[in-house]
């Protein structure tokens, strides 16, 4: 796929050559004398077939996940992260060792050690990271959903933004059961809300009511940043400095 470069840009087809813009600019891209339903039945195009149908599980699942975390992440994302989570999706279709090519689902491939680890440590806001934000340790306990972190003081354990003067720490339980139509429950926790100064304080975030399923359990942690003006907090910059990534998977 080539870029178009020069003072006018160009949009439409020209010689088989389709012009076109995209999040990634000004686009342009050979046309395919490829028919649909030959595509669609074709013997030769068999593998074709398979790793179409295989994405279009992979996207499902990763749209399950993020409808299930949908309320919780949504001040604190990008526009990249549709692509970023399918990424992650096809990879883990690629753990399910048991249906035959073109079934394999993330349903299934989630359910090994490998496939789990793609999954921690996915930022929600590349713009923002929560490991290049909040560098205070803390202790997550895996069968109540608890976050605890003792003694944050934060002009020493959080690099904030410009203009930000408080900020608030929330984390979630979401269980998700990809295998069984994407079935989820999303729990979130208490809310912290501290001045960005240098007081100690011992933060604890528990989940408002319990939370269990049949799926796989992640465990979120997020950070928002506000301004206060006549003692009322604004978010920052509409929220392009939070941050939310996954901490764990169990």
């Amino acid at each position: 796929m080539a870029k178009q470069t020069g003072l006018f840009k160009v949009k439409g087809t020209l010689d088989n050559v389709t012009f076109y813009k995209s999040k990634d600019g000004h686009l342009a891209k050979m046309k395919t004398s490829l028919d649909g339903s030959r595509i669609s039945s074709d013997p030769a195009f068999a593998r074709t077939r398979e790793n179409g149908s295989e994405f279009g599980f992979s996207a499902k699942s990763g749209k399950l996940m993020r409808n299930a975390m949908r309320s919780f992440i949504m001040s604190s994302s990008d526009n990249r992260l549709v692509s970023r989570v399918t990424k992650i999706m096809i990879e883990i279709k690629n753990y399910d060792t048991v249906s035959v090519r073109g079934k394999r689902s993330v349903g299934i491939g989630i359910n090994t050690p490998a496939a789990v680890a793609l999954l921690v440590g996915l930022e929600f806001n590349i713009h923002a990271l929560l490991s290049g934000v909040l560098f205070k340790p803390y202790a997550l306990d895996l069968g109540t959903g608890v976050i605890s972190m003792p003694g944050l003081v934060p002009i020493n354990d959080i690099v904030y933004p410009k203009g930000a003067t408080h900020f608030s720490l929330t984390a979630a339980k979401v269980n998700i059961d990809f295998a069984n139509e994407g079935a989820s429950k999303l729990v979130v926790t208490n809310t912290i809300n501290l001045p960005l100064d240098g007081m100690s304080t011992d933060v604890v975030l528990t989940p408002m009511a319990p939370s269990s399923g049949t799926g796989k359990d992640f465990y979120l942690l997020k950070i928002e940043f506000f301004q206060m003006v006549n003692g009322v907090q604004y978010t920052l910059k509409n929220g392009a400095y939070n941050a939310v990534s996954i901490i764990a998977v169990s």
